[in-house]
């Protein structure tokens, strides 16, 4: 084993734990409560200007990079919406709660959560939400604990064409009247994307920045309480559907299908994903590739719908500038999780692989933050709490997974903030019941161990990935670098197992 691989095994044993830990309380002039305006963005990968990405079109988010901190390294605790909301809000991995799937509702099984919300809300904060903050779609997910105020959704589907409004209109009468799944399949369906000439607020998002803008207006009005107002932009989660003007800032040609048309070498058969949330549009084959002009249609839309959800996101930042709220606002920026456009020939979220799990997250905390800083340290989802806290002063709960990353912040030069960051990923594989994925990510590696909670460690399935070697993760390393597999995999046992999946 060559000494680069020496020096970084060492290293990861003491950096798993050695973070930055708490810190010392952001000084601030007394009773000067920061406001936070916190931004959920539906399936928003790092695939923006500000990550170097010389196609898309995302100026409002670059500038926000521009005037504050971009981390580069940030991951989701699990790729799929209710499970990473439910570690942003309430501070805990989703092998905490045992809550990996869609429809659980989080306080079934953590009853006693303090969520991050409802942190600031205790402490003197007008806490609102607008648009999709806890998962929404799979139930009532929403916290009423958490807000001041109820919150705030456009009473509105995803489309404004009629014949995808109508499809759409009769499968969600069928969800609610409990269809089976396969008879659900043979109901009209809406298509993965829609381009019409209409303004920015018929779709959802522009409706959404509308409300945050009249919100931030009212709260000027109330300059003795400080507040917390999230907005949760639904774009670029599918269907792709924007603005005409949105899809002309690209030109389809422009788009080419993902040179690596195949799932790693050598992993195992369950850890792909079969991307079953797209195949249920009625444009989209419920088996089987795509095309190649399939793959460009989607890409063009995920551009369009990340431009046209930018353009929301920039009008609700220059109104908070506009009113002279900006000096004492923390601006937060977060992806729920990634999205496979093509690569391994997959789409979608829903597995550990880099794609999925690598997330943008941008922060500007006046009188913290200087602007351009680029933080290329480990974070994960569940260090948002904590890190929030800290920045208003006020001592997060106990029992919280993660840590404050406030010193990245004051000094984003400072690489280390921890050694490792962790997500999960359940299947169900044929013969096998359930088991988890508990995925550990290092500066270097990737490490996925699949096993039932509580199985012996013999009977895991493992993926190794080093992103030195192998930045496209088109191999399993596993059977061939075993020193770093048990280095690995004696770090991620020193973490909780993690639960099963909560049942009630």
């Amino acid at each position: 084993m060559n000494s680069y691989i020496l020096r970084a095994i060492a290293g990861i044993a003491f950096c798993l734990f050695a973070g930055f830990g708490g810190g010392e309380a952001v000084a601030r002039a007394e009773n000067a409560k920061p406001n936070v305006l916190f931004i959920c963005v539906d399936d928003l990968k790092p695939l923006l200007g500000c990550y170097g990405d010389p196609l898309i079109q995302s100026p409002n988010l670059d500038r926000l990079a521009r005037s504050g901190v971009r981390f580069a390294a940030a991951y989701a605790n699990q790729a799929v919406c209710a499970p990473s909301r439910n570690s942003l809000l309430t501070g805990l991995r989703p092998t905490t709660m045992g809550v990996y799937d869609l429809g659980t509702f989080f306080r079934q099984a953590v009853p006693n959560a303090i969520t991050l919300p409802q942190m600031f809300k205790k402490n003197g904060w007008r806490t609102e939400a607008l648009g999709k903050i806890f998962h929404v779609g799979h139930g009532n997910h929403e916290d009423p604990a958490s807000w001041s105020v109820p919150h705030w959704g456009p009473r509105w589907g995803g489309y404004v064409l009629k014949q995808n409004q109508s499809a759409d209109s009769t499968r969600e009468e069928a969800r609610f009247a409990n269809v089976p799944e396969g008879q659900a399949r043979s109901l009209p369906r809406g298509t993965a994307v829609e381009c019409a000439d209409v303004a920015d607020s018929a779709y959802g998002d522009g409706m959404i920045a509308d409300q945050a803008i009249q919100r931030l207006r009212a709260a000027k009005g109330r300059p003795s309480q400080p507040f917390f107002i999230a907005v949760g932009f639904h774009k670029p989660h599918l269907p792709f559907v924007a603005p005409k003007k949105y899809w002309d800032l690209y030109e389809r040609s422009a788009f080419h299908p993902h040179p690596i048309q195949t799932p790693p070498e050598g992993a195992p058969p369950f850890a792909p994903t079969t991307w079953g949330e797209l195949r249920q549009y009625s444009d989209m084959p419920e088996v089987g590739p795509l095309t190649p002009d399939q793959q460009r249609l989607l890409l063009h839309g995920y551009h369009a719908a990340v431009s046209y959800m930018d353009a929301q996101l920039g009008r609700v930042l220059d109104e908070l500038a506009r009113l002279g709220l900006e000096q004492n606002t923390i601006v937060v920026v977060w992806g729920d999780h990634g999205w496979h456009l093509g690569d391994h020939g997959m789409w979608c979220k829903h597995t550990n692989y880099e794609q999925a799990a690598r997330i943008p997250l941008l922060i500007r905390a006046p009188g913290v933050t200087r602007a351009g800083g680029v933080s290329s340290g480990l974070v994960e989802t569940v260090d948002i709490y904590p890190s929030l806290c800290e920045l208003a002063g006020l001592t997060p709960p106990t029992g919280l997974d993660g840590q404050s990353f406030v010193p990245a912040l004051r000094d984003p030069s400072r690489a280390r903030t921890k050694g490792a960051v962790f997500h999960v990923f359940p299947r169900s594989p044929r013969g096998m019941g359930e088991i988890l994925g508990r995925a550990l990510r290092t500066e270097r590696y990737r490490l996925v161990e699949w096993k039932k909670p509580g199985a012996a460690p013999e009977t895991a399935i493992c993926e190794l990935y080093d992103y030195v070697r192998d930045p496209d993760e088109t191999r399993n390393l596993a059977a061939e670098q075993v020193e770093v597999l048990a280095q690995l995999r004696a770090c991620l046992a020193q973490q909780p197992e993690g639960k099963s999946q909560f049942r009630k």
